[in-house]
C-alpha cells in the first residue's frame, strides 16, 4: 500500500468508501455544469442580460480558485474524514442559498461560494483515494473517485436541466443542495478516519519551491483550457454550423458525458510509473482532434463522434494528478488544491479565447483553431516538465527514457 494508506478490511467496505467519496463529486459536477444551460431561467427571473448571466459561471469558478488553497490551509491538520463532511456541508449550505436568493447579486455572491469548497474536496476526496490504492494503482483509485462527476454530465446534467425547465432552476439548485446532505451524510458513515499527513503550513507550502510541478499545473492551466473551449461554444457550433434543432444539443452534452465516462475509465488503467507518456500523448491526440472538429462541424453524426472523443479527454484529470504526486515529495493537500485552481482557470481562460474568435466573426467551428493552440501549449508544458525531470534523478519504477 502507499505511504499513510488506509487498513481495509473487506471489498464491501471499499466499493461503500468510494462510493460515498463519488457522491461528493457527482454533487460537484451537477453544480458546476448544471448551471450553464439555466443561465436563460435566471436571466429571466431577475430581468438581466444573457451577458450578465454569465458572472453566474465567472463568480463559481472565481470561488473555486480562492477556496482551494484557503481551505486547505486552513484545515492543513484537520483529520481528511472531518475536513470531507465539512467541504460536503458547505456545499450543501452555499447552494441550499442559492436556491433562496432574493436577487441576482445574491446569486452571484451565493455562487462564488458554492465554488470555495469546490477544489478542497475534489483535491481531499482524490487524495483519500489515492491512500486506499495499491502500491502503484493511485492512477485507477482516484479514477473511480472522479466518476462521479463523469456520471453527472451524463444523468445528473439532463435532469437537473428538465427539472429546471418545467418547474424552476430554484428546484434543481435544491436538488444539488439535498445531494451534499446526502453526502454528508454518507461520508460520515462509511469514511475511515484518515489523520492528515501535513508537517504544518510552512512544511505544506515548501513543496510549492518544487519547480517540478509548475510546468505539470501549466498543463492544466493551459492544456485543459481547450476542453472548456470546445464545450463552450458546442451550442452555438451546432446552431449556426451544423444547424440542428437545438433538442440535439442535449443528445451532444450527454454523448460529452459518456465520453468522460469511458475516458475516466480507460485512463484510470495507467500505472503510475508510465503517467508522464501517456499525457503527452493525450496532449497530441486532443490537438488533432481540435483541427479535425473544424471540419466535423457540417456533419451532425462526425461531430457527434468528435464530442465523445473529446470527452474522453477528461479522463486526463487523475493522470495529471497522478504525475503531480509522483513528483512533489510532500503537500499533496496543497499539490490537489493547486490542480483545482488549474482546472478553474482553464475554465475561464477556453471561453475567453474562444470569444475572440467570435467577436471577429468568425463561425463557431473555428474555436477548434483556438483549442488546438491551447492544447499545443499544454503539450509544451509537457515538454518542458519532461526536460526538468530528465535533469533530476529519475524516480523509482520510472521506466527508462
Amino acid at each position: 500500500m502507499n505511504s499513510g494508506s488506509i487498513h481495509i478490511a473487506s471489498g464491501k467496505q471499499l466499493l461503500l468508501i468510494l462510493f460515498a467519496l463519488a457522491v461528493g463529486t457527482f454533487t460537484l459536477g451537477l453544480t458546476e455544469f448544471s448551471v450553464m444551460p439555466m443561465l436563460p431561467l435566471v436571466a429571466d427571473s431577475f430581468a438581466v442580460s444573457t451577458a450578465q448571466s454569465g458572472h453566474i459561471i465567472s463568480a463559481y469558478a472565481a470561488g473555486v480558485v480562492v477556496g482551494a488553497p484557503l481551505l486547505m490551509l486552513l484545515t492543513p491538520k484537520l483529520n481528511r474524514r472531518t475536513a470531507l463532511i465539512l467541504f460536503a456541508f458547505m456545499i450543501f449550505i452555499f447552494n441550499g442559498l442559492s436556491a433562496v436568493a432574493g436577487s441576482f447579486e445574491q446569486v452571484v455572491l451565493f455562487r462564488f461560494l458554492s465554488g470555495i469548497p469546490h477544489g478542497a474536496y475534489f483535491g481531499t476526496a482524490l487524495l483519500f483515494g489515492a491512500k486506499l490504492a495499491p502500491e502503484g494503482r493511485s492512477t485507477l483509485y482516484m479514477s473511480r473517485v472522479f466518476a462521479g462527476l463523469t456520471v453527472a454530465t451524463i444523468i445528473g446534467v439532463p435532469m437537473a436541466t428538465l427539472l429546471a425547465q418545467h418547474f424552476s432552476w430554484r428546484w434543481s439548485l435544491l436538488l444539488v443542495s439535498s445531494l451534499a446532505l446526502l453526502a454528508c451524510v454518507l461520508l460520515w458513515r462509511f469514511l475511515p478516519a484518515l489523520e492528515a499527513d501535513s508537517q504544518g503550513l510552512r512544511s505544506d507550502l515548501a513543496v510549492l519551491k518544487n519547480p517540478l510541478i509548475w510546468p505539470i499545473v501549466g498543463i492544466g492551466v493551459i492544456g485543459f483550457g481547450g476542453v472548456f473551449c470546445l464545450y463552450t461554444y458546442l451550442a452555438d457550433t451546432m446552431l449556426d454550423v451544423t444547424k440542428v434543432p437545438d433538442y440535439y444539443i442535449s443528445i451532444a452534452m450527454v454523448i460529452f458525458g459518456v465520453g468522460s465516462t469511458v475516458g475516466n475509465w480507460l485512463f484510470g488503467q495507467v500505472r503510475d510509473r508510465v503517467v508522464a507518456r501517456v499525457t503527452g500523448m493525450a496532449l497530441i491526440y486532443c490537438l488533432v482532434l481540435a483541427l479535425i472538429y473544424v471540419q466535423a462541424a457540417s456533419n451532425l453524426w462526425f461531430l457527434y463522434g468528435v464530442v465523445f472523443l473529446l470527452g474522453a479527454s477528461l479522463g486526463l484529470t487523475t493522470v495529471i494528478q497522478a504525475m503531480l504526486m509522483r513528483v512533489a515529495k510532500g503537500g499533496h493537500a496543497v499539490i490537489g488544491a493547486l490542480l483545482q485552481c488549474a482546472f478553474n482557470s482553464a475554465n475561464a481562460i477556453g471561453p475567453l479565447a474562444g470569444s475572440l474568435v467570435l467577436a471577429n466573426g468568425y463561425a463557431a467551428n473555428t474555436t477548434g483553431y483556438v483549442a488546438a493552440a491551447l492544447f499545443g501549449g499544454g503539450f509544451l508544458m509537457w515538454f518542458v516538465s519532461r526536460m526538468q525531470l530528465r535533469s533530476q534523478a529519475p524516480l523509482p519504477g520510472d521506466p527508462a527514457s
